[in-house]
C-alpha cells in the first residue's frame, strides 16, 4: 500500500475516535495491519558506519588522533588554572592576609562581639571583676578603722583602643545623651570615650551644632549602671585633670549613685535622689512640707524666705502603702539614690589655682541646709588646704561638701592624683556610718552619722550614711550651673585621663559587689519599668507611664 493511502487510513482512524465515543478497535487494528504490511523496508536496511564516524569506527592509524594535539592541551591548562584559583583563595591568601594585616587597635565591637574590657578572663565568657593588671602591691590595704581591705574590682584600663557603646563591655557604658538636669553644654556620645596609652581618656571636642543635637561640644560619660555595683567599700581613682588650675569651666567628676537612679534618666531619679532616708515622717512629703503648709521651718527657711525644697518628695518611702508599687525588700524600707562624689573639679578665681570638692549629696535636708559640720561629727585633717564648702545645696540638693587646693601641675597628662572614699555603713548599726575622702592617701576630711542627724524644726529624723548599692560614674561636662566657663581661654579638645579605678571592700562584707543585694533589691524594679530606665527624653516618672506610690502620712491609704 502506498504511503499516502496509510496516512489515509490513520486519518479515518483519527475521525473516527474523535467523533465516536467507542470506535470498534478490532475493525481498525486490521486495516492498520494491512496497510503497514504493504510498506517496503528495503531501503532502511543497515550498511555499516560511515567513513568519518570515528566513534563508531576507530582507527589508530588516522594521524590526526593524538593526546598531546592543541585541544587537548588548552582542556589541561584551564583545568589546572582552575585548581591553583581555588588553592589561592582557600588556602594562600588566608595564609597572606595573616602575615601582612596591621595590628588593630578597636579591640571591642557592639553587642559584645570580643570583650573589649582588657580583662581577660581565665574561662571564657566569665570577664573577671579584678583587672588581671593590678599590681600585686595594690590587691589590699589596710583601711581607716583598721579593717582590711580586699580588691573586689579594678580596671587598669591598659588595653589600648576600647570601646563603651552599649554592649562593648560587661563593666562599662557610654551614655548618649544629653544631660539636661544640669543644663550641660555639651552631648555625651561613646565616641567621646576611648583608651590610648594605658588609660582612659574622655575628650571634650567643639562642635557643629547641625551635627552634634544643636548642642556646641562633645563630650563623654562612662557609668558602670546596673552592670557594677558595690555596698560599702574604698574606691580609688588616678586622674589628670582637663584643661587648667587657673582657668575655669570643665566640669570632671568621678562619683558614685544609688543604682535605683540612673543619671542622667529623670523619671528614675525623681523622687528618689538625693534621698537618704528610712523614716515615715514629713521628711517624705513634696517640699518636706503636709498638705497643711507644716513645718513652718521647712516652709520659710529657703532662700528669700521661701520653701526650703522643691522636691517632690521620697517616691520610695517607709511610708509606702501596702500593695504599692515599691522595689523592696518590703514598703516599709525607705529607698533611693543617694550621690557620694570622688571628686568634682573647678577652680579657684582667688588663688588661680585648682581646687577639688568631695562631696555627700541628700535629701530631705537641714533647715537652711545647715548641717552638723562641728567636732567630733565631722572633722577636716589639714585645714591649710581643706575648707568646707561654701556651697550648701539648692531647693533640690543639700550637699555636705569640703574643698581642697591641688597643685596646677596634675593637668593634661603631666602629672595625676589619687582620689578616694572610705564608706561604711550598716542598716544594723546606723550610727556607726561614716565617709572619709583622701587625695594622694591623704585623709582630707570625715563626716559620721551625727553630721546628718534628727533635725526637730524640720520634723524629720536620721539621714542616712548610703547603705544603697553605689554604682560608678566617670564624665567630663561643663555646665554655668557649676562653674561660669571661660570661653575666651578654654582650649579644645580637652581631655581627662583616668589611669584606672580600683574599689576594694572589708573582709566581712557580704553581697557587696551585686547591683542586686537581698536587703536592698533593684534588679526586679527595674526590670518592671523598663520606659524609665531605658528612655533618657522621659524628665518625670509619670511622663514614662508610672504611677507614684501612694504615702500613707501623705495621701492615706
Amino acid at each position: 500500500m502506498p504511503l499516502n493511502e496509510v496516512v489515509g487510513v490513520v486519518r479515518g482512524y483519527e475521525k473516527i475516535r474523535h467523533t465516536s465515543p467507542r470506535a470498534p478497535p478490532t475493525q481498525l487494528s486490521k486495516e492498520l495491519q494491512t496497510a503497514i504490511s504493504g510498506i517496503s523496508t528495503t531501503g532502511w536496511s543497515y550498511d555499516g558506519p560511515e567513513d568519518d564516524d570515528a566513534l563508531h569506527n576507530p582507527d589508530a592509524s588516522d594521524p590526526s588522533f593524538s593526546f598531546f594535539s592543541s585541544r587537548g592541551w588548552a582542556n589541561i591548562s584551564a583545568l589546572v588554572f582552575l585548581l591553583v584559583c581555588i588553592l589561592s583563595l582557600f588556602c594562600l591568601w588566608p595564609i597572606l592576609h595573616y602575615f601582612m594585616r596591621k595590628p588593630v587597635k578597636t579591640v571591642g565591637f557592639n553587642l559584645g562581639g570580643i570583650n573589649a574590657t582588657g580583662q581577660v578572663p581565665k574561662l571564657p565568657h566569665m570577664p573577671s571583676l579584678v583587672d588581671k593588671d593590678t599590681p600585686s602591691s595594690a590587691q589590699s590595704r589596710v583601711g581607716t578603722d583598721g579593717k582590711n581591705y580586699n580588691l573586689v574590682f579594678s580596671d587598669e584600663f591598659n588595653t589600648d583602643g576600647r570601646t563603651f557603646w552599649e554592649g562593648d563591655d560587661p563593666f562599662w557604658e557610654g551614655q548618649d545623651m544629653y544631660y539636661w538636669a544640669t543644663g550641660d553644654f555639651e552631648w555625651y556620645d561613646p565616641q567621646a570615650i576611648t583608651t590610648e596609652n594605658g588609660k582612659l581618656v574622655i575628650t571634650m571636642t567643639a562642635q557643629n551644632p547641625i551635627n552634634n543635637h544643636n548642642l556646641s561640644y562633645r563630650s563623654g560619660m562612662l557609668t558602670s549602671w546596673n552592670k557594677f555595683c558595690f555596698t560599702t567599700g574604698y574606691v580609688e581613682v588616678s586622674i589628670s585633670l582637663p584643661g587648667s588650675g587657673e582657668i575655669p569651666g570643665f566640669w570632671p567628676g568621678a562619683w558614685t549613685m544609688g543604682n535605683l537612679g540612673r543619671a542622667g534618666y529623670g523619671a528614675t531619679t525623681e523622687g528618689t535622689w538625693p534621698y537618704s532616708y528610712d523614716s515615715c515622717d514629713a521628711g517624705t512629703f513634696p517640699g518636706q512640707i503636709d498638705k497643711s503648709g507644716n513645718p513652718l521651718a521647712a516652709a520659710t527657711s529657703g532662700d528669700k524666705g521661701k520653701p526650703i525644697s522643691n522636691l517632690p518628695g521620697q517616691r520610695l518611702s517607709a511610708c509606702t502603702c501596702p500593695g504599692e508599687d515599691h522595689p523592696g525588700p518590703s514598703v516599709g524600707v525607705g529607698r533611693s539614690a543617694p550621690e557620694i562624689d570622688i571628686l568634682e573639679a573647678q577652680v579657684n578665681k582667688e588663688l588661680v589655682q585648682g581646687e577639688i570638692s568631695q562631696s555627700f549629696q541628700l535629701a530631705p535636708f537641714d533647715k537652711h541646709w545647715a548641717w552638723d559640720n562641728s567636732t567630733p561629727a565631722t572633722t577636716i585633717y589639714d585645714p591649710s588646704v581643706t575648707r568646707f564648702n561654701s556651697f550648701k545645696g539648692t531647693e533640690l540638693q543639700q550637699s555636705l561638701s569640703a574643698v581642697t587646693l591641688i597643685d596646677n601641675a596634675n593637668y593634661n597628662d603631666n602629672k595625676y592624683l589619687k582620689y578616694a572614699f572610705e564608706w561604711w555603713s550598716d542598716s544594723k548599726h546606723r550610727d556607726d556610718g561614716y565617709i572619709t575622702w583622701f587625695i594622694d592617701n591623704e585623709k582630707t576630711w570625715t563626716l559620721t552619722a551625727p553630721s546628718m542627724g534628727p533635725n526637730t524644726d524640720m520634723e524629720i529624723g536620721q539621714r542616712l550614711v548610703s547603705e544603697e548599692p553605689m554604682y560608678l560614674i566617670l564624665n567630663l561636662g561643663m555646665s554655668t550651673n557649676f562653674e561660669a566657663p571661660d570661653f575666651n581661654n578654654l582650649k579644645f579638645p580637652a581631655k581627662m585621663y583616668i589611669d584606672y579605678i580600683r574599689v576594694y571592700q572589708r573582709d566581712d562584707v557580704k553581697d557587696g559587689t551585686t547591683c542586686d543585694p537581698p536587703n536592698y533589691p533593684t534588679s526586679d524594679y527595674i526590670n518592671r519599668h523598663p520606659e524609665a530606665y531605658s528612655n533618657a527624653n522621659w524628665t518625670t516618672w509619670a511622663q514614662a507611664g508610672y504611677l507614684t506610690p501612694r504615702n500613707s502620712k501623705y495621701d492615706g491609704c
